[in-house]
């Protein structure tokens, strides 16, 4: 008789497939192939991590897969607001995409299934990360995610949308690092239905960004582009470090520091106190960054 499967092997069977999915669309695009490191972590478990560099199309992406488990330091496990004691399981998939023109828009995306001690939940999201934003391609990306949660239950969007315009701001700038998305965390309840949502929002990520990188990965631009596209992504980088939860839970759980930072772009530039030209399109760039009903 085959034992059923539990939910983490549920779980990892569903974000490896996952990740197949959005890097073969990718290599597709960027017509490049990602590199493919499989690691293993001290303490137990491992993944999978995908990055291709120098692409036609992306400058920098990734796309990982982590299954990890084993004790939580327990300064740490005391910070997370669920579970009992030291104990863990962690997977699930993570992707950012840096593209190399600076009308492509860079996104992030991550979702993830974890257990500790005696509670186990569901965490997730995608947000946008433009540096020259087009509204519709911003209604574009929050229609789709929108769509995608109107299915499970109409009050997601609204609650999530919110919670990402929330999570995803640079404190100390006062300002979004894009024009967000959805997020969400602590998914508890009826693991069942919470599973069929993320499985949902991850088969929708491909349908929310694929259209807008066609759209405007072709289009023309110079140095002055360029530049403030280096500006832009230090926003991201700043971010990440400071309060990105899954850079600080993968550090803190002693993961594989070059699969946790792939997330940062291979390019930035920090401008001291940079102001942009009065009616710029840099200037009306910073409208955008936010929150706006998008959808």
């Amino acid at each position: 008789m085959v034992e059923p499967a539990t939910w983490r092997d549920r779980a990892e069977t569903y974000f490896k497939q996952l990740q197949n999915r959005i890097s073969g669309a990718i290599e597709e695009l960027d017509e490049n192939r990602f590199r493919e490191d499989s690691w293993g972590r001290e303490g137990g478990g491992g993944g999978i991590t995908r990055i291709l560099e120098e692409g036609n199309v992306f400058e920098k992406a990734g796309v990982n897969f982590s299954s990890v488990h084993g004790n939580l330091p327990e300064e740490f496990a005391a910070k997370i607001p669920r579970g009992t004691g030291t104990s863990f399981f962690a997977t699930g998939i993570s992707l950012v995409f840096h593209p190399r023109s600076p009308m492509v828009p860079a996104v992030h995306a991550n979702f993830r299934y974890l257990e500790k001690g005696d509670a186990a939940w569901f965490g997730g999201g995608t947000d946008l990360t433009p540096c020259y934003p087009y509204a519709e391609d911003a209604m574009h990306f929050h229609r789709v995610i929108r769509q995608a949660c109107d299915r499970h239950d109409p009050d997601f969007y609204p609650r999530f949308k919110k919670w990402c315009d929330e999570y995803f701001t640079v404190k100390h700038r006062r300002e979004m690092r894009g024009i967000g998305g959805l997020f969400f965390d602590y998914l508890e309840g009826d693991r069942e239905k919470n599973f069929a949502f993320v499985r949902e929002m991850g088969d929708s990520f491909l349908d929310a960004y694929l259209p807008i990188a066609e759209r405007r990965m072709s289009e023309p631009y110079g140095d002055h582009e360029r530049q403030y596209q280096l500006y832009r992504r230090g926003r991201y980088v700043e971010f990440n470090l400071l309060y990105d939860r899954g850079t600080i839970f993968g550090l803190e759980t002693r993961g594989r520091t070059e699969s946790i930072l792939m997330s940062l772009p291979p390019l930035v530039r920090w401008v001291y106190d940079f102001k942009p030209e009065p009616g710029s399109r840099e200037e009306k760039a910073l409208e955008f960054y936010q929150p706006r009903d998008w959808a």
